[in-house]
């Protein structure tokens, strides 16, 4: 699934390719993709595209009036094209563009979410109420999460992946994020202290920071169509590595709350219960 430093990676590509361009039409070929009646997706149409934004894993295209809502999910893509025919039968809604060419939203799953809102200050929609801040937002507290995390006993790795913790975390990164804090993502939250907390939130950051200037993670089916290929996967320490970068120790794959888990049995640490 797209993460945060991909979904920013096509945000800022798409920035590029497509400038503040007038969305002339819009075809929607798989009903299930648009999250309302398509009479309000549809009024879309005759909008510009002022800015491109991201909040988590969202796409946000911001218009005139109105902005547009997306969710790639496990695998939706975008591409741009010099007419509105369908680049092949994944391409489930195309936006006809007033320079000619067409944006197609492409998602061989078809898991990927669209709505169109009314343009609010700040970006304050409904849609992000279930989030937590921004994964790489600067204004981050780490003691404010530890208030309010550390009395779950959840898995560190669960945590990291509940979007209301921080947005745009997924699979991959919460395996590196792990890894950097020297912790075990079997680790209860009740047992982590505030100074793991710090160690989160600086290794969070630095990781999706460091992987945004690389492109994202190229790992199975994500790529980007607008001819970014993401380099991170380069980087990674722990996730889908067979031996640890750092004391070559085999790495160990598990399942963890039903998602496939990587970690170093020796340098990450399982915390201590406490008293």
């Amino acid at each position: 699934m797209p993460e945060l430093p991909e979904v920013e990676t096509v945000r800022s590509t798409l920035e590029v390719h497509l400038g503040q361009v007038q969305i002339k039409d819009v075809q929607v070929l798989w009903r299930n993709i648009v999250a309302q009646p398509l009479e309000d997706f549809e009024k879309i149409k005759g909008q510009k595209i002022l800015d491109y934004k991201r909040y988590g894993k969202y796409l946000v295209f911001e218009c005139e009036t109105l902005t547009l809502l997306t969710h790639l999910r496990m695998v939706g893509k975008f591409y741009i094209l010099n007419d509105d025919k369908p680049y092949d039968q994944h391409v489930h809604v195309i936006f006809s563009l007033s320079d000619g060419r067409s944006l197609q939203y492409h998602d061989t799953r078809k898991f990927g979410k669209m709505k169109v809102v009314n343009k609010q200050e700040n970006m304050q929609y409904s849609e992000f109420n279930h989030l937590g801040k921004d994964a790489i937002d600067a204004s981050i507290c780490a003691y404010d999460l530890y208030e309010k995390w550390h009395p779950k006993k959840i898995h560190l790795k669960k945590m990291l992946l509940d979007q209301s913790f921080l947005a745009g975390i997924g699979n991959i990164y919460a395996d590196e994020i792990c890894f950097a804090v020297h912790l075990d993502p079997a680790s209860i939250v009740y047992d982590l202290s505030k100074k793991d907390f710090e160690n989160i939130v600086f290794h969070t950051q630095r990781i999706l920071k460091g992987a945004i200037l690389s492109g994202g993670t190229t790992i199975r089916s994500y790529t980007s169509s607008l001819g970014v290929h993401g380099l991170f996967q380069l980087k990674l320490n722990v996730h889908a590595q067979k031996e640890c970068a750092v004391c070559h120790t085999p790495i160990q794959k598990i399942k963890l709350d039903g998602r496939g888990t990587y970690r170093c049995r020796s340098c990450q640490k399982k915390k201590r219960k406490r008293g």
